[in-house]
């Protein structure tokens, strides 16, 4: 079942990369009495994800926590290695938490996981506003490319 506005975010831990290297996160210490935008995309590095989907957090970065988001947090499929460097590729690293759910536990606790066709279990596109653990505002996109997950709309909801 798929994850609905006014649902609490299911437990998980993921992995971001720090100064330190590697470290465990998990949902309480990224969402507890926090105001997050978490967006979600299919993979680090690809076409959309890269060109599309993210720079519109990055360029809207000041405009979302304006509006008193504590954090904005991007989550993909992919292992931590891999979102470190798209952490560090992108400009990103100090404005927005990458997060890896490395297995898919994450996107599969909530209902977002599909098997890609040559890119094994991926994330689908999505964006939310979370309060408190708590969802708020949750856009899927049902379509290829950005529409209903990108910063514009989030900006919109909030």
């Amino acid at each position: 079942m798929t994850i609905s506005v006014g649902d609490k975010l299911p437990d998980a831990t993921f992995k971001t990369m720090t100064a330190d290297g590697a470290k465990p996160i998990t949902t309480a210490e990224i969402f507890a009495g926090k105001k997050v935008v978490l967006f979600g995309v299919p993979g680090a590095f690809t076409p959309t994800c890269s060109n599309n989907h993210l720079p519109g957090y990055l360029e809207n970065h000041d405009a979302i926590l304006a509006r008193g988001v504590d954090t904005i947090a991007v989550v993909s499929v992919n292992d931590v290695h891999v979102m470190g460097a798209w952490a560090r590729f992108t400009g990103g690293e100090g404005k927005i938490l990458y997060l890896a759910d490395g297995n898919g536990d994450f996107a599969k606790s909530v209902g977002l996981d599909y098997a890609s066709d040559g890119m094994g279990l991926r994330s689908r596109r999505f964006s939310m506003i979370v309060d408190d653990g708590k969802v708020t505002a949750f856009n899927v996109e049902t379509k290829p490319g950005v529409d209903e997950s990108g910063a514009a709309h989030i900006l919109g909801q909030l």
